[in-house]
């Protein structure tokens, strides 16, 4: 075994131990009278467990354990010991490395394969062109990937730039590489190369500057989404230089407006002014990637399939008002607010569909702490309540996924500090599950805010919904096979996103749309549409070599 696999072996067994003490702490379970029984599943957890005995910091008490405090502190303290004296020992030998290499102009860190280096430079290419809505120019960041196309290799005709003429700035890159059987169905990589906006005042480091520094790439797009949008330009222009000739087209479309999709979106305009440019028989998008714990260990590989429907709702309630030393009980902002305390406090209706339902089965395999509830949750036609109660309260990830969720998010009342107010609005933001409809989740908001006074209107127009597509074995295999040669033991998990995508204007269009990148992020979500955006060195390096093997395999698939 490798020195970097034997870590993370040794970082998966320290984890297992910390998840048993912290059941145990949770529970109570600190003196023999307090003992309950313990569920490991895993062979992992079970060797933990085993650990954890032989040195009596965990103690059995029948079939049920309790956590001896004492003694792992002693457990804990003789590792760190240990591991002063190996640090003390590989500080020597690392002393006497550096000063055997000190004369030499090379004694650096490796650098990149010239595959990675030229990846490199197109990735800070694209991630330094500016392409937010107020400022940027999704054309020239377009035209800067379509040169490196021509570059390759790649016939004019086969590389277009498509700009609406009232949006000259919006321009959407679409490629393509021609496959040898024109019955085969093409297969289309789609990314978004909009960003949102990002205000260098309150960055660390400059947003549209690619900075490299402690292991991780930092700027706006860094991670969302020109990570995966640099990915596929070089996944075309290394396919072309080897000669590949796939047999279905591989098509490309790198595309404006998906951050800001109200105002305008490339891949909506493309379906209806270009459809040619992304009709495929499936897609490949943003939308899952990989998960670290807080240690940076691998968790699982997300496969997205389908997403809940994005929609905002404006309430607004009104009355006369007047002056505020002669208060009316039905004061508008005390009104709004009981109202929108009563939907905070409500919980939609439990439901799984089979994405969820498989994504909660996997979820319980990597999760022994919540793995009884998320197996209960999942045992029967209909899911359990009670565990579900719980899951929710653990993991508002977990909620989400689960059920149609819907929040206040802005309001706005009042119009003189001395006056009652006349006008009350608020906005609810709504992720609506599955299979249920705009008008059906507004008329549930309505029983709930139980005040008829209160008037209730969809915000923008409505975004196309159309059921998740089925993960069927030629989707999946190819995903787990190289994924399980990249990153033995790590579980392949089948998502659905509780945001949203371009997948929804696709999926709409007949095109199933999967999100998937084979990138591993930070549990804090990387600052995506925040403050100090980042991805890992490491987690975009996998992920290009990932993706570009998972393009192979489709592409040559039967």
């Amino acid at each position: 075994m490798s020195t970097s696999g034997g870590a993370v072996v040794v970082a998966m067994a320290r984890r297992a131990e910390r998840t048993i003490v912290q059941t145990l702490r949770e529970h109570g379970a600190t003196s023999a009278d307090r003992a309950v029984p313990l569920s490991v599943g895993r062979p992992g957890g079970r060797a933990a467990l085993r650990r954890l005995t032989r040195c009596d910091a965990v103690r059995p008490n029948g079939e049920r354990y309790w956590l001896d405090e004492r003694a792992w502190e002693a457990m804990r303290d003789g590792r760190r010991v240990r591991a002063v004296f190996a640090l003390i020992v590989v500080a020597a030998v690392v002393i006497g490395l550096v000063a055997f290499g000190a004369t030499r102009a090379g004694a650096q860190t490796p650098a990149l394969r010239p595959d990675q280096a030229a990846f490199r430079a197109l990735y800070e290419e694209l991630v330094e062109t500016n392409t937010t809505l107020s400022q940027g120019s999704c054309t020239l960041a377009s035209e800067r990937m379509a040169a490196r196309l021509l570059a390759a290799g790649y016939p004019a005709a086969d590389v277009r730039i498509l700009t609406p003429a009232d949006r000259p700035r919006d321009g959407n890159l679409a490629a393509v590489l021609r496959g040898s059987d024109r019955s085969a169905e093409p297969l289309l990589l789609l990314a978004h190369i909009d960003v949102v906006e990002a205000n260098p005042a309150d960055w660390t480091r400059d947003p549209f500057t690619l900075v490299e520094e402690d292991g991780y790439f930092y700027a706006r797009g860094a991670s969302d989404d020109k990570a995966q949008a640099s990915v596929w330009v070089d996944t075309l222009v290394r396919l072309k230089s080897a000669g590949f000739r796939p047999r279905r087209d591989i098509k490309l479309a790198l595309t404006c407006g998906e951050e800001t999709a109200d105002t305008w979106n490339g891949v909506e305009w493309l379906l209806r002014e270009h459809p040619d440019a992304l009709q495929a028989g499936f897609a490949l998008n943003e939308g899952a990637g990989g998960q670290l714990d807080a240690e940076g260990n691998r968790v699982a590989l997300n496969v997205q399939a389908g997403e809940k429907l994005y929609q905002d709702y404006t309430l607004e309630l009104t009355n006369p008002g007047g002056h505020s030393a002669r208060p009316r009980k039905d004061n508008a902002i005390a009104a709004m607010s009981r109202s929108l305390a009563a939907l905070g406090d409500y919980d939609f209706a439990l439901e799984l569909n089979p994405v969820t339902r498989a994504y909660f089965a996997a979820v319980a395999e990597t999760s022994p702490q919540y793995a009884a509830d998320l197996r209960a949750l999942t045992a029967n036609d209909t899911p359990d309540a009670a565990a579900a109660a719980r899951l929710s309260a653990a993991n508002p990830i977990w909620n989400a996924t689960m059920r149609t969720t819907c929040i206040p998010t802005l309001i706005n009342g009042g119009h003189a500090p001395n006056a009652q107010p006349q006008r009350v609005t608020a906005n609810v933001n709504c992720r609506i599950f599955p299979g249920h409809t705009i008008e059906e989740t507004q008329a549930e908001i309505a029983r709930v805010l139980n005040n008829p006074a209160i008037a209730i209107s969809p915000l923008g127009a409505a975004d196309p919904t159309s059921p998740p597509p089925t993960l069927s074995p030629a989707i999946l295999d190819p995903i787990r096979q190289i994924a399980g040669r990249m990153w033995p033991g790590v579980p392949v998990v089948p998502t659905m996103a509780v945001g949203a995508t371009d997948g929804r204007f696709t999926n709409k269009a007949g095109i199933p749309t999967y999100g998937v990148t084979g990138m591993f992020g930070d549990p804090d979500g990387g600052g995506a549409h925040g403050l100090n955006e980042r991805i890992r060195v490491r987690s975009l390096y996998e992920g290009r070599d990932f993706l570009f093997d998972l393009v192979k395999a489709y592409a040559s698939a039967p």
